[in-house]
């Protein structure tokens, strides 16, 4: 495998943050979401630090590698002209589906609007390795991919997660992004062993790392992105260093962003933490916290909803071991291994608060179905299992047999949250409008309305949905939602001249 340039230490770079990552001293590089960027008229922020030298990674969120269908071509395409824009020497993306139906299960197409684990089995592997080559020839760079935590765990799964994703390098040649925190988030809510993951990852192929941090409460931990890094997720990174130097580290922080001074605070302490002399800790040390059971999860939710608390906004799940973690051949079929969602005031992460997953237009896309090859049989199968799960999620379906529904409901509240948050980036005028209305109204419509062809179709099938059923019913708040709907979903939209002067009206009534 050829040895890729080092990368130094890094920062997810965000409009919210971009002038002070330009200031911070020492850094090396930036990561940015590749859906969120325009190829032909990048953010003037990261014109400067290219011209500067610092390196800029497009990193992925919408290809979903791990789903049943071929890579959507216009998404590769897509990636790879993002790509050549920012100079990039590599791109990266999630082992994760965020997808499912269609003309492959004739069942109707359906978005997550997250990312979503894949089975660790042999058919999964056998699709996500087709798919992983498909993108390699597609794009200009070379491919490393993310470990991702999870909120649920498929039942009988085959392989733990360090053995699948060795066999995959091993497959494909791919790169592997791993994410530290995910480890730590999957050791705490599902009892997985992060020592044991790193002694069966192909260190070799590693690009580079991300550190994030979190939120313990109530012993399951919040992956947010949103609060500083904890030293549990600098103890595996140190783990890992000992095994290995790893090209490039980034540091994730996706909300709630600290002083300029507590970023590079963070920073200087993950090049601490990598210069440190490389020592193995013993295995001994790597005590897997035992996690409450999947009952007294359901118990602590029915308390936060009696005391108020949005559940959908703030899952209280607590994961047992997932089958997994303990090798193969030992899976119980439970599925009840899981990892937290996001927190009160955390927003949505990554996947989510990321950028919202490309809108498709209507009409087979490329990739479509299992089509000819030697894998269609396993295609098939996974595209069913994965359909029938993102349904149960997304639309209100029956859980598929061997998970377990109470996580499933949890899972489904944070999916629906995610969404809401998404939505009103997409859309600001819809929480402007509805004012604190908006989240319950949105989460009310959600239940019974899986999302179609993006975020920007969802946020316009939103605002139809109130209107037919005469909602809100302050008149003004009304007429201000159905000139938001008609300007942007009438088939001739208003010309400029009325724009403007809606604009002016809504804002002299506002006024």
């Amino acid at each position: 495998m050829k040895q890729l340039d080092r990368l130094g230490t890094g920062i997810g770079w965000r409009p919210e943050i971009a002038a002070a990552v330009e200031r911070l001293p020492g850094l090396d590089w930036v990561e940015v979401v590749a859906e969120n960027v325009c190829p032909g008229h990048l953010p003037e922020s990261l014109g400067r630090l290219r011209e500067r030298g610092v390196t800029v990674v497009p990193h992925g969120v919408s290809l979903g590698l791990g789903g049943a269908e071929r890579p959507d071509a216009r998404r590769l395409a897509d990636l790879a002209e993002r790509a050549e824009a920012l100079g990039a020497p590599l791109v990266t993306e999630h082992i994760a589906f965020v997808r499912a139906g269609g003309t492959l299960t004739a069942s109707p197409r359906l978005e997550a609007g997250h990312l979503l684990p894949v089975p660790r089995t042999r058919d999964a592997l056998d699709v996500l390795c087709e798919n992983v080559r498909i993108a390699q020839d597609s794009l200009p760079v070379p491919l490393a991919l993310e470990n991702i935590a999870a909120l649920v765990s498929w039942p009988g799964e085959e392989m733990t997660e360090g053995r699948f994703l060795a066999e995959l390098v091993e497959r494909t040649g791919v790169r592997l992004l791993i994410d530290v925190a995910n480890l730590h988030t999957n050791h705490v809510n599902r009892g997985e062993d992060p020592v044991r993951a790193l002694d069966e990852l192909p260190v070799e192929a590693i690009a580079y790392v991300h550190v994030a941090g979190g939120l313990e409460r109530d012993g399951v931990w919040h992956d947010t992105h949103a609060h500083p890094v904890p030293r549990p997720v600098l103890d595996i990174l140190a783990e890992l260093r000992s095994r290995t130097d790893p090209p490039g580290v980034l540091l994730e922080r996706d909300d709630d962003f600290p002083p300029e001074g507590e970023l590079a605070a963070e920073l200087e302490t993950i090049r601490a933490t990598l210069a440190a002399p490389a020592r193995r800790s013993p295995r001994a040390q790597a005590q897997i916290t035992p996690p409450a059971s999947v009952d007294e999860a359901d118990e602590a939710g029915r308390a936060d909803r009696e005391d108020g608390v949005d559940t959908a906004h703030e899952p209280a799940l607590h994961g047992a071991p997932s089958a997994a973690a303990h090798g193969p051949g030992t899976g119980t079929g439970t599925g009840k291994g899981a990892s937290a969602g996001p927190v009160p005031g955390s927003g949505p992460r990554e996947g989510a608060l990321h950028g919202p997953l490309p809108d498709a237009g209507p009409g087979p896309r490329p990739g479509d179905g299992a089509g000819p090859g030697p894998n269609a049989p396993a295609r098939e199968r996974l595209g069913l299992a994965q359909a029938a799960l993102l349904s149960a999620l997304v639309a209100g379906t029956p859980p598929p047999e061997g998970f377990d529904a109470r996580r499933l409901r949890v899972q489904t509240r944070a999916l629906a949250a995610k969404r809401a948050d998404v939505v009103a980036k997409v859309a600001p005028e819809l929480p402007e409008i509805l004012g604190t209305g908006y989240r319950a109204a949105y989460l009310d419509y959600a239940k019974s309305r899986p999302m179609r062809d993006g975020y920007r179709r969802d946020a316009l099938d939103f605002a139809e949905y109130l209107l037919v059923a005469g909602r809100p019913e302050d008149p003004v708040a009304h007429r201000r939602l159905t000139h938001w709907w008609q300007d942007r979903a009438a088939p001739r939209p208003p010309g400029r001249t009325t724009r403007f002067v809606r604009a002016a009206r809504a804002a002299l009534v506002r006024g």
